[in-house]
Formats: C-alpha cells, structure tokens, sequence
C-alpha cells in the first residue's frame, strides 16, 4: 500500500536520497496574528484564527472540497472508496478508509455531521459483512496488513468518539477487533526477523518478503486503542510486544528516527531508511494512548517525548510541515499516496496533545500555530488546497492525488482547534466510561478468504444487480491484476 511506493511513484533510491538532500524553502515564525489572507491573484482565503467559528468555517469549506472527489454513491460506482484502483482511477483503496477517518475526526472536532451519513455507509460497506474485517475479495491483489489496517483505525476512531451507530449493523468497536483479530491471527505472524507482520497478507501479493513499520505500527496503534477501550490486557500486551519487535528490529533507531522496513531475505537487516510522516503519526498515537492508559513515564512517556520532539524536529523544518523524502526544494516527487500523509501527522499529533499534555502539547501547540499560516496561504477561497504549505501561495499542485492534500488541509484546520485553550475537545471515550460501542470479542475470528468466482464481486458493487458481463470482466481483471502485478508492483522505498 501507502509508504511502499507504486509502480507508478519514484524509485526507492531516489526516495532515499531525496530524505537527506532536503531543504526548506520558506521562513515561518509563530504569530498571533488574527487574521490571515492568502492572496493568488485575484484569490484570496481569509481566516481569523483567534475565532473558533472562523477556523470551523474554513475546514467546513475544506470539506465541502473533499467530498468532491467521491463518487462512490453515484450509480455504477463503488460504495466507500475513491475512485480507482489504478487503472480505474487514482487512488488505492486504503485511502478512502482514511478519508473517512478524517471526517469522523472533522465532526468530532467541530460538530458537523453533514458528512455522518456517507461516512457511515461507506465503512459499514466496506467492513464487508458478515467478518466486517475489511477483507472484501475485490482487493485480494492489493491487500496489505496495513491496508486493513488504515480502515480499522477509521472504524476504531469512530468507536472512541461514539461516532453515531448505524442500526442493524455491526458497531465501529466490532469491526476493530475484527480487524485486530484477523491480524493477530497465526497466519499472520513468522519467527522470520524476530517476529513482526509482513506488510502484504498474501503469499502471492508483491511486498510479502517485506516487513514494514507501517504494518506493524498499525497493529501496534489498534491494539493500544482496543486496550485502552476494552480494558483488555490481551491488547496491551500484543502492543507491547509488537512495539518492542519495531525497536528492537531497528526500524526505530536511538535518536527517535522511524525507518521504513527491512527484506526477509535479509533478516529485516538491510533497513530502507527513508521517513515518512505517516509511519511516525501512528506509533505516535499508539504510544500516547499507552502512556495515557499506563501513566508509565519510563515505558511509554520516555518515547513519546522522544518520537514527538524528533517528530517535529525532522518534519516541521522552519515551523511548516514537509514530508521531506519526496518534497525537495526544486521538485516534487511524492505520489498519490504520499500527499495524503501530512493529515496523518497532524491528526495523530492532537490526539497525543490530549492523552499526555503534561508530557507534549506544548511543542505540539506550537507546531500547529507556526504551520497553519502556511496552510491558509496554499488555500483559495473555494476550499482548493496545495500540497506545499511552505511556498507562500497556491502551488497548483493537481497531478498526484488532490484528495489526499485536501484530507491534509482539513486535519490541519480541524486540529487547530487544540491549540485554543477555551475549545473544549471532547475526550475520546471507552466501555467504561459512556462508549455505545460495546464490540465482539470474537469477531473476525474466521480468516477472509478469496471467493469463489461465483461469489466475487456479488457484496461489493454498489448495485447489487449488475450485469453478468460486467462480472465476467470483473473477474478476468481480478485475475490479470495477479498474473501481472500491473498497478501493484509497488517498489520500497
């Protein structure tokens, strides 16, 4: 999937020089200024950022923009995802899932549920019925642990902040645990490297020799938030141990540096080096949640002041956020998955401002203060934004995945909303104290697998009578995708 970089993206060594030859291009400083106006032309984003209700128009206004690249509710589309896979169209499927995790997050954050329903439909579609693992067949090709993962998240971050249920359906808590299960399962895991999950889930997928950060890193963050909902040790201790595995391994070195994966083959030793913002996002947010749960200062509040002082040490270079492996002063490299990465960051470094602001909100807030001016200057006035927010102005960047920075400019506004001492955030909720999610054990608990011919597709088009040539096509694709890798050859980065 994401950090793994696509046929179509920028090879691996190029990615990993770019990491060390970055430089930023604009000076930030933190100003309480009340007013900031981007100006393009005749275009212009104004946005008070001492008024709450100023900063929840402008992410209203942002959203508004997002949804526009979804079609998924359109006759003859697909339920829940962007459009695509390739070469059907942009995006990957892993990254509606995050989509929606990103306007659970806005109606949390300001109390819009304009966007409530479609969400709902779309993780409740996609959950696929009746494991609700996020499995469904039709990705089979494309299926990383970390995938799954992306979703799971979405469905768990709607279960803490009591996301409304959908009647007659399974709850956001249950599909979590599905997919936790599904991914603690023994198939799952090797002794190869020491342990660890392989970042593909099947054999056949390109990527499965990989063990990567972001596969584990989602396993590790469902399984610190499902401890801490549940108050189920099994969690906590499949955290535990799925963190130890990522540090001992060495894809996070003594520094607070987060790496991107090692080769099986290779004992996991020959470790890709580049950084990316959404690996450090999720292990963040895990371990905030850990040492929220714990209040263990030596286990859990030591790395979390590490990783989020290293965090914004490597990636707020002059106050603005960057994703410095493919976003190089004279040139962008970073692909469709790449420009959604920055939300990520920002998503995961609020929630982490709220679970220990004794330990990090303080350089969080003013991480956010210096870059949100950077965001409102790559913004027009129709919620249209840029991918880089350290250039002072709309950079007109609509080639490599506009719903992805889209996704990004709305967390930045969204969790801005942190830093005013008067909003009050409401906490993320658990069993124990006012969640509705009440969850399943069990669920998932029989592992996903591919369907038969006559099965596929039958759940997973938006209408449910299609025409039999449509499935005939729909299954030779399927089974040219695997033959041929085409749109899933996905070198590391």
């Amino acid at each position: 999937m994401l950090f793994t970089t696509r046929i179509s993206g920028v090879a691996p060594l190029l990615l990993a020089a770019a990491s060390s030859v970055y430089g930023a291009t604009t000076e930030s400083t933190t100003t309480t200024t009340t007013t900031t106006t981007t100006t393009t032309g005749q275009s212009t984003f104004e946005v008070d950022l001492n008024k709450t209700a100023s900063v929840k128009s402008a992410a209203k206004t942002i959203a508004k923009h997002l949804i526009s690249y979804y079609t998924g509710n359109q006759p003859g589309q697909t339920i829940g995802i962007l459009p695509g896979p390739p070469p059907d169209g942009s995006y990957y499927w892993w990254e509606a899932g995050a989509m929606w995790g990103t306007f659970i997050d806005y109606w949390h954050y300001t109390g819009d549920s304009t966007y409530n329903a479609v969400t709902q439909q779309s993780i409740v579609f996609q959950a696929d019925a009746p494991q609700n693992s996020f499995m469904s067949p039709n990705w089979t090709a494309s299926l990383g642990n970390d995938d799954q993962g992306f979703w799971g998240m979405s469905a768990m971050l709607a279960a803490e902040v009591n996301f409304p249920l959908v009647p007659g359906e399974a709850d956001w808590l249950e599909m979590a645990q599905a997919v936790f299960n599904t991914q603690a399962a023994p198939d799952r895991h090797d002794d190869e490297c020491g342990g660890g999950l392989r970042w593909q889930i099947y054999p056949s997928n390109a990527g499965y020799d990989y063990k990567n950060t972001i596969a584990n890193a989602c396993f590790f963050n469902l399984g610190a938030r499902l401890a801490r909902y549940t108050d189920n040790s099994t969690y906590s201790k499949w955290a535990e141990k799925t963190f130890n595995w990522i540090r001992d391994v060495g894809y996070i070195d003594k520094n607070w540096n987060i790496y991107d994966g090692g080769h099986v083959p290779q004992n996991c030793t020959d470790i890709n080096k580049v950084q990316w913002s959404a690996n450090a996002a999720i292990i963040i947010h895990g371990v905030a949640i850990m040492y929220n749960m714990t209040e263990d200062a030596e286990q859990w509040g030591k790395p979390l002041s590490g990783l989020v002082n290293r965090t914004l040490e490597f990636f707020f270079p002059k106050g603005i956020l960057v994703e410095r492996a493919c976003e190089l002063t004279d040139r962008l490299l970073c692909n469709i998955d790449q420009h959604s990465f920055k939300g990520y960051l920002l998503r995961s470094l609020a929630t982490a401002a709220l679970m220990a602001p004794d330990l990090v909100r303080e350089p969080i807030v003013k991480a956010f203060k210096t870059n949100i001016e950077g965001v409102i200057d790559s913004c027009l006035p129709d919620g249209t934004c840029g991918y880089r927010w350290n250039v002072g102005k709309y950079d007109g960047d609509v080639s490599n995945g506009p719903a992805g920075q889209e996704m990004s400019a709305l967390a930045a506004f969204t969790t801005y909303l942190i830093t005013e001492e008067h909003e009050a955030v409401k906490p993320l909720v658990t069993n124990n104290t006012g969640g509705q999610s009440r969850g399943n054990p069990n669920a998932g608990e029989t592992p996903a697998t591919v369907m038969s011919m006559s099965e596929l597709t039958e759940r997973d088009k938006a209408g449910a009578g299609v025409l039999t040539a449509f499935v005939v096509c729909s299954i030779l694709g399927t089974y040219f995708f695997l033959a041929t890798g085409i749109g899933e050859v996905r070198s590391q980065n």
